[in-house]
């Protein structure tokens, strides 16, 4: 195809992402070409089909597809849904494409996922569609810049759609309202939170916020690699250079990716647009102004009007200051500010608080009645006491400590008007890459290519001193690196950075430990000498090579000799600096190194604590070794640095643990998408137009599978209670420790069902495959007679479901089919029995519970079925997997987990899913009063 084909129908493109899909595509390119290239359903689908998914026509497609995909309720939608078949299908009809909307589907597939939740008090719009477009400048430029980085078409429309949700939220800019949002984003743990912001605050600057503040963790290395990527992805190299001389410019001499930064290919200002100033650098923090103070010289355009009008607002540019959570430094900004706050009241502020959960939250004691506010709460809320229009926005990948914010206390910081959930991208190695959460396969059938935990974790003695294991991860740490150059030279990509992370302990003193025995064992390995060989073949083609192979990575796993020239080169760089470990913690470097992934290439073993465990993103991250416990669910799922985008080495990841400790991030990974779902089902309008549940109602719904792991420290909790939850999936976790006299008194209570169902055996099909479980039926009444005795291991877990439950009429939920899901294992239980008994892990006696979909799939046509007022209950006996099979299992060994599903018989009065009691009671000691689950 010809140039002029593809400028028409790029043009064609552009036309309907300004209009709309009310025009045939083929005849607006045809009126561009002026008739001069053929058009229609062939040639399209031929270019399309035979074009690299990087094609700029194929890309510019996809994108406008994936964004009218994921438009919400627009008028030319007919009713469909974003992002379903039935609004591919109206998309195809209006754009005159029906014909080839079957081939189109296929290679340009409508985006997965459900989008962002959302918890909010009601929205007053401002942020329409055409408000966007008209004064769309850093936006665009920076949806260019994703697109041109290789951002497949789904993942910027869903950017799109996520950030317009969070600006929606804020305060209009140009309004004579004055009015503060306050609110939460969460992500997941490196899983591009500050593309979320990056892009956020492109929209917010183009809608006329004209002072940005970006509190950025308490480390300058956290610091410094947020200025960066906002400098490179937002601000521009125009904005940077100022007209100016180049020599001693950030980044121009220093810094390889600085063809990269975004190109505006103007001063903004040139064109209308507001430049961006910036307050920061990346050397350095925020500094006092001095006489420089000009610089937050708000002006105005048309004295007679306030700022905020368009007048104004529109024709001056935009100040962007990214600083440290460091009380000296938050103060000269304070201090800078008071000199001109007789003009502050009219200026629009965001305030972006990176890592919100860290030093932002006051943990000052409430009981206390002098008590002063923590350094950091009190400077970031005098900066909103003392900007009237500033709107606060936190975002981190662990809320718990923020939603516990007393949300009565008006100079603190708690989210009270939203909490965003982002969606998990596609591309994303997060836990669940880890753990194999929701898989159906047994045990001992899962492997390399059906099992993240067989294929990505291997296990340390739970009290590692032999340290054959951290040579096994050093040797891993080499032969992924000779993997990478190997794909590198076969064209597939570019691995900058090469990194193991080695983490045992926050203290300095143990880091220096850490480094000498790893730099011994470096050392020691014979991997110049020859003497490491026949060890590495073996890791080589029963791990590395193996997992490569199950993984589908075929064409880059050569046998061990067609590697062996990429391991020397591997070595040599990761011994290129003569220092292959490097210390990352508060103590300067070894030989005053600092890590930096900017201005050079990383390939080294990281030895480090608290600045390598939050917020800080290893580039390259491949091998960890991890071994550091905590009590907090916030800050050990903080230490994952291992989650994150391994874009062309995702089959190298490895993870070296304990079982107790991945044991115990897969719990605190349960609680997260608990929470997920919990937020999900209320993130709908009630019968009345208003929001299910808003933010100061969110605290009731966090859970805790884990006895001694919290959601976050005691100090950051206050109480929460729920009177009322109506959901109608119930799947409680907080089961009593095993070996206590409560767990065995569960179990006591539910045998009998045990028997009655097992009474009625299973059935299988010619292939061994079950057909039918054991199975029973019984009144309502009985049920909640059995539910009521239960013992949880904190009394709130179930007490607001069951409230509701009790006060069901008998016409909306009349009986329960009882179901026992089938497993191999089959086993007494307390001399009771034989039952399918199934095996869990223990984690310091909390029994892991944890259902399957496809048990689950056994009750939800009988509750589901038009009409029905039966329920449906899974009874599963969890043992620890420890134990052996088959035994006779003690009544305190046995955890006996519950599913329940209710009818849609069960109505939900007043159309409100969940209602409360009084929030806090002073009384009670500061920890969340549903603390084990909601």
């Amino acid at each position: 195809m010809d140039e002029q084909f593809v400028s028409a129908y790029l043009g064609a493109i552009k036309a309907v992402e300004g209009a709309g899909p009310m025009m045939g595509l083929h005849a607006v390119a045809a009126a561009i070409s002026g008739g001069a290239v053929e058009v229609g359903d062939g040639p399209l689908a031929k270019y399309i089909a035979e074009a690299d998914v990087n094609d700029p026509l194929r890309r510019s497609f996809a994108l406008l597809l994936a964004k009218l995909d994921a438009e919400e309720a627009p008028a030319w939608a007919a009713g469909s849904s974003a992002n379903t078949p039935d609004r591919r299908h109206r998309i195809a009809e209006l754009l005159s494409l029906l014909p080839i909307a079957e081939l189109l589907a296929e290679l340009i597939p409508v985006a997965a996922g459900d989008g962002p939740i959302v918890i909010a008090t009601e929205l007053t719009p401002w942020y329409t569609k055409e408000r966007a477009a008209r004064h769309a400048f850093y936006w665009a430029h920076y949806e260019a810049y994703l697109e041109n980085s290789g951002w497949p078409a789904p993942a910027i429309s869903a950017l799109n759609v996520a950030t317009t949700k969070v600006v929606e939220r804020l305060a209009d800019p140009a309004s004579p309202e004055v009015f503060q949002s306050r609110g939460l984003v969460v992500g997941y743990v490196q899983s591009g939170k500050t593309a979320n912001f990056t892009g956020m605050l492109a929209k917010a600057i183009d809608a006329g916020y004209r002072l940005v503040i970006v509190l950025t963790g308490t480390t300058n290395l956290l610091r410094t690699q947020t200025q960066r990527r906002l400098d490179k992805e937002l601000v521009g190299q125009e904005n940077i250079v100022r007209g100016h001389e180049t020599e001693g410019v950030d980044y121009f001499s220093d810094d390889p990716e600085w063809a990269e930064f975004v190109q505006h290919g103007h001063l903004p200002t040139d064109r209308g647009f507001p430049n961006i100033d910036r307050l920061t650098t990346r050397t350095q923090d925020y500094l006092k102004l001095g006489a420089g103070v000009s610089a937050l010289d708000f002006r105005k355009q048309d004295r007679t009007k306030s700022y905020w009008e368009p007048e104004n607002l529109f024709n001056d540019n935009a100040r962007l200051a990214v600083l440290k959570k460091n009380a000296t430094v938050l103060k000269k900004l304070v201090a800078d500010l008071g000199k001109i706050s007789a003009r502050l009241g009219d200026i629009p502020v965001l305030i972006v608080d990176d890592e919100a959960d860290q030093a932002s939250v006051n943990t000052t004691d409430p009981k206390k009645a002098a008590a002063e506010r923590t350094a950091i709460n009190k400077l970031i809320s005098q900066l909103l006491r003392e900007l009237p229009r500033a709107q606060y926005i936190g975002y981190t990948a662990t809320p718990f400590a923020n939603v516990f914010i007393d949300p009565s206390d008006a100079d603190d910081i708690f989210p009270k008007h939203f909490l965003i959930a982002l969606d998990r991208n596609p591309d994303y190695m997060g836990a669940a890459a880890f753990h194999d959460l929701e898989s159906d396969i047994a045990d001992d059938d899962r492997n390399f290519a059906n099992s993240g935990e067989k294929a990505f974790v291997r296990f340390l003695p739970d009290d590692p001193d032999d340290r054959r294991e951290l040579r096994s991860a050093i040797d891993a740490f080499v032969l992924t690196g000779a993997m990478k150059l190997f794909r590198e030279a076969l064209g597939a990509g570019k691995f900058r950075h090469h990194t193991m992370l080695y983490h045992e302990a926050a203290r300095r003193a143990v880091h220096a430990e850490q480094v000498e025995l790893a730099k011994h064992l470096w050392y020691t390995a014979g991997y110049r000498t020859g003497d490491a060989t026949s060890r590495l073949r073996k890791l080589y083609d029963e791990d590395v090579r193996a997992v490569a192979l199950a993984r589908g990575k075929v064409e880059h796993a050569p046998d061990f000799d067609t590697l062996f020239p990429y391991i020397g080169a591997a070595v040599q760089k990761i011994s290129a600096t003569g220092h292959p470990v490097l210390t990352v913690n508060s103590d300067q470097g070894i030989v005053g190194e600092e890590i930096d992934f900017d201005s050079k290439e990383v390939w080294r073993i990281l030895v480090g604590g608290n600045k390598l465990a939050r917020g800080f993103t290893i580039e390259g991250l491949t091998i960890s070794y991890y071994t550091r416990d905590t009590r907090q669910a916030d800050t050990l799922m903080q230490m994952g640095r291992w989650f994150g985008y391994r874009r062309g080495y995702g089959d190298l990841v490895r993870l070296y643990t304990t079982p107790r400790l991945y044991e115990a991030f897969e719990a605190i990974t349960r609680d997260e998408e608990y929470f997920r779902n919990e937020l999900r089902q209320y993130a709908t309008m009630d019968e009345t137009g208003r929001p299910q549940v808003t933010p100061e109602d969110i605290p009731p719904l966090v859970p805790q599978h884990l006895t001694r792991i919290r959601p976050t420290a005691a100090n950051k909790m206050y109480n929460a209670e729920v009177k009322h939850r109506k959901t109608r999936l119930k799947e409680p976790t907080a089961y009593p420790p095993a070996g206590s006299r409560e767990l065995a008194s569960n179990t006591e209570i539910l045998l009998p069902l045990l028997e009655e169902a097992a009474a009625s055996p299973a059935t299988f099909d010619r292939d061994g495959k079950i057909v039918t479980a054991p199975s029973t039926v019984i009144t309502h009444a009985r049920l909640l007679s059995l539910l009521h005795d239960l013992k949880w291991g904190n009394s709130e877990t179930f007490r607001a479901d069951l409230a509701w439950m009790d006060g069901l009429e008998p016409g909306e939920v009349a009986d329960w089919l009882v179901v026992l899901p089938q497993v191999k294992n089959r086993a007494l239980i307390a001399s009771r029995g034989p039952f399918a008994v199934h095996m869990r892990a223990v984690v310091d006696r909390d029994i892991i519970v944890k259902s399957q979909p496809k048990d689950r799939e056994m009750i939800v046509p009988t509750a589901k079925a038009p009409g029905s007022t039966r329920g449906g209950m899974l009874i599963t006996p969890m043992v620890d997997k420890n134990k052996p099979l088959g035994a006779n299992y003690d009544a305190e060994d046995v955890a006996m987990a519950i599913t329940l599903i209710l009818p849609a018989s069960a109505h939900v009065r007043q159309g409100r899913l969940i209602t409360y009691t009084a929030r806090r009671d002073t009384s009670r000691p500061p920890y969340a009063s549903v603390g084990k689950n909601a």
